[in-house]
This record gives C-alpha cells, structure tokens and sequence, in this order.
C-alpha cells in the first residue's frame, strides 16, 4: 500500500513567533529589555505603551511599560529551536489553545542557547507566543469578501501538539 501523504492545503506552518517583555515601567529598564530583545532576535524591538492609567502602580496612561519583537518566516523557525531548547524540549500541554497558538514563559533570557549574562542588563524574563498557520487562513483577513476558516480547518491543540512534536521534537508534558 502506498503512504497516505497530508493534502496541502492541512499542511501546518509557524506563522509568527512574538517575544514580548513586560517591564512595567518606562525609563531604563525599557531601554535594557530592548538591548536583551535585540541580542536575542536580532531585529529591532518595539515599545508597548499602557493602555489605561494604573495610581497604585505609579503607571500612566500612554506610558511605555513594555518591548516585543515579532519573528517571521526562516528566522522564526531557528529561533523556535533555541527557545524549546531554553525549555529542555518539553511544553505544557495547557500552553494550548483551540485555534493553534502555542504561548509559554522564560524566567531568565540566559537561559536561550547563544545568549550571554550581560551585567548592564540584567536578567530578564520574557514571554513567547507561536502562532501556527495553514494555506488559506487569511482569508479572515482580506478586505473584500471576508470569511471564517472552516471548522475543519482550524488547527486544534492535538494539531498543533503533534505538529511541534514532529517538526521540533518537543515533547508535551
């Protein structure tokens, strides 16, 4: 019998990868999660302001608090592999959502293989969502005729679980 092959419009791929650092104030430690960012991505980051004002924690409205950098195509996928590796290769299968998105935690960005301690930086803590994507998703996205990804098209978290697992060798704890 001959191997059944995946039709290619299942064929799943990583969309984005978005590293984002919540500081929690504006100043030099935003400047210092930048440099962090920077040496890990390698493209440049981007502040994220608050969106509402916060008194008891000295946060104002508009103020920069946090740093992301979006990661696509070649790069996102070595730089997945580091992550995981930061990880020891295993993922909670709770960081799953039903629509192919894959969101975990770093405690300490020196733990990333090629990232080294830098004393003007500290040591910072990071989150990391994946977003996972299959032919025909943008179809949400176009400005004439928008329509929703059929049912049997959205990527569920065992899609993605084996999807990872396969292609990254992880393993779903």
């Amino acid at each position: 019998m001959a191997q059944q092959t995946e039709p290619p419009m299942k064929k799943i791929s990583i969309a984005k990868v978005v590293l984002n650092m919540g500081v929690g104030k504006s100043g030099d430690p935003i400047e210092k999660a930048k440099v962090a960012l920077q040496h890990i991505s390698g493209q440049k980051p981007s502040t994220r302001s608050a969106k509402a004002t916060y008194r008891d924690w000295g946060v104002r409205k508009g103020e920069p608090i946090g740093v992301a950098v979006t990661i696509r195509d070649e790069p996102a996928i070595v730089l997945i592999k580091r992550l995981f590796a930061a990880k020891g290769n295993q993922i909670q299968g709770s960081s799953f959502d039903n629509f192919g998105n894959l969101s975990f935690g770093i405690k300490e960005h020196i733990d990333i293989p090629g990232v080294k301690y830098d004393p003007q930086v500290g040591i910072l803590g990071m989150d990391i969502s994946i977003s996972l994507t299959r032919p025909g998703f943008n179809i949400r996205f176009r400005s004439k005729h928008k329509a929703s990804v059929g049912r049997t098209h959205i990527i569920t978290a065992e899609d993605a679980k084996a999807f990872l697992t396969r292609e990254f060798g992880i393993q779903v704890v």
